[in-house]
């Protein structure tokens, strides 16, 4: 009996250990009952029957990073190019994803070859090396399509690289250096022209400015002749004045019989012909009579006359 009651609990507790059945976070786990898939337990503490269900398949739910290996392509201008990339896919339906396809990730990979030779071959050289971001939505949306059916999602694909055949890889380097140097010929063509058309115009609003300037300065110019013409004008007025009053005062001298007012009169005007006789510009000999007895019988009624005028202005004050 001892050993029948240890044996029997030796059976419960193998038993209980079978039912009791732990999934980690991320992970889902498909139950088989006889061989016929029946439930699908997610993370947590589950319970199932023992002997009579087993786990099946025990499948990641998180994002799965899958590797494409290298492979020669044919693009449409027959061009041979090597091309690697990756692919992002999550399961999304435990349960198809397990018994819809044999070897998942296998399946995967080869669907994605596939397609990439397919797409990749249907563009030219240039499209491939200019065109990744269209390749990868082109391949994304084949593959996540036809991966559907499997309870997955392809959530990306990336051409990590392209490597075209060495002497094209020459030949692009010569045709790229040669179209840099056109675009630095045009460019210092552009600069050359537009420094021109710059000087040109800083020529002309020179010339601008210039006549500007030598307007303000005519206008100025105008403005100076006649102020001075003005003052001229005012001065000769002014002179004529102080000729008629000393014209005047010489006349009321005379007609008050002062004979020393005519000699000065005829003094100055005699001194002032004898002065532009001296300082004419034309060479001439020219004979006049000269008595100095009358020079200086003028001279000194001018003093004469200039001794009344002291007298009188003494006399007045």
């Amino acid at each position: 009996m001892s050993i029948f009651a240890l044996a029997l609990l030796a059976f419960a507790l193998v038993t209980l250990f079978k039912a009791v059945v732990t999934v980690p976070q991320g992970t889902e786990y498909t139950i088989e009952r006889f061989g016929k898939y029946r439930a699908t337990f997610t993370p947590g503490l589950q319970w199932l029957v023992p002997f009579v269900d087993r786990i099946g398949r025990r499948l990641s739910m998180m994002e799965q990073v899958l590797d494409v290996p290298s492979q020669e392509v044919i693009t449409k201008d027959n061009a041979m190019v090597g091309v690697d990339g990756v692919v992002f896919y999550q399961v999304l339906d435990a349960a198809r994803a397990a018994y819809e396809v044999q070897n998942l990730q296998y399946a995967i990979l080869n669907l994605t070859q596939t397609n990439l030779r397919t797409v990749m071959g249907s563009m030219d050289l240039d499209e491939l090396l200019s065109q990744r971001d269209h390749i990868n939505t082109r391949l994304l949306a084949v593959v996540d399509q036809a991966t559907s059916p499997w309870g997955i999602k392809v959530t990306r694909i990336e051409i990590k690289d392209i490597r075209p055949p060495m002497d094209l890889v020459e030949s692009m380097g010569r045709q790229m250096k040669a179209e840099r140097d056109k675009r630095a010929s045009i460019l210092e063509a552009e600069g050359m022209k537009q420094s021109a058309i710059l000087k040109a115009q800083g020529a002309q609003q020179a010339q601008i400015l210039s006549a500007e300037g030598m307007k303000q300065q005519a206008i100025l110019d105008a403005e100076g002749r006649k102020e001075a013409a003005f003052r001229d004008a005012e001065a000769r007025e002014r002179q004529a004045e102080a000729e008629a009053n000393a014209t005047a005062r010489v006349s009321a001298a005379i007609a008050q019989g002062d004979v020393q007012a005519i000699n000065y009169f005829v003094a100055t005007k005699y001194i002032e012909a004898l002065k532009d006789i001296a300082t004419s510009p034309n060479q001439k000999l020219v004979f006049m009579p000269l008595e100095a007895a009358s020079v200086i019988g003028a001279i000194g009624g001018i003093a004469d006359l200039a001794k009344a005028a002291s007298s009188q202005a003494t006399t007045k004050y």
